[in-house]
């Protein structure tokens, strides 16, 4: 192969290379912009209906890990957000669920966006990894596995990894509303 022949194939390769680092950020910056989209859908449809309700609170939008993360928050404690996040965060999720539907008709593209009211998810993830260290503990007792209490997708998810950093095992089992966790050692 002659230099000049060398030169030109190492010329293509730089090329493609190149084409394909572009490819990449272009494809990385429209995933950025689809889940700011995403997150620009979801409080628009969220300021609508703390408006209908008469309810004051603002909303952040984060975008991190690849998910769009929408918090309500009140600079007073008002019984208007605590009703939107029910017991157990029942309508925490079915407002969570019909803010990705709103997503979903306005965008067409399926939305894992995580919604938080108050602050009740992240105290919500710290009581899940206690339920989480506790059953290993008492897996690592008895050596029986624990079946916990059913959880939502997300709940449980947090719960799978506190048990795999805990150097355990966890399955989910079961179906839809019943659908928990159990952890065992192998």
């Amino acid at each position: 192969m002659s230099a000049e022949s060398t030169e030109h194939v190492l010329s293509e390769e730089i090329a493609d290379q190149d084409e394909s680092v572009n490819q990449d950020a272009s494809s990385k910056g429209s995933a950025a912009s689809r889940l700011e989209e995403e997150g620009d859908v979801a409080a628009d449809y969220l300021e609508e209906l703390l408006d209908i309700a008469d309810i004051d609170g603002d909303i952040d939008i984060e975008v991190r890990n690849g998910r769009t993360y929408i918090s309500i928050v009140a600079e007073e404690e008002t019984d208007g957000l605590e009703g939107l996040v029910g017991e157990d965060g029942e309508v925490l999720e079915a407002l969570q669920e019909l803010t990705r539907l709103a997503v979903l008709s306005a965008t067409e593209n399926r939305s894992r966006l995580v919604l938080d009211i108050n602050g009740y998810r992240q105290e919500r993830t710290g009581h899940l990894q206690k339920i989480a260290e506790d059953a290993a503990a008492s897996v690592k007792e008895s050596g029986k596995p624990v079946a916990l209490e059913p959880m939502s997708a997300y709940e449980r998810k947090i719960v799978h990894d506190a048990v795999a950093d805990l150097g355990l095992v966890s399955e989910s089992e079961g179906e839809g509303s019943g659908r928990h966790i159990v952890v065992s050692a192998d």
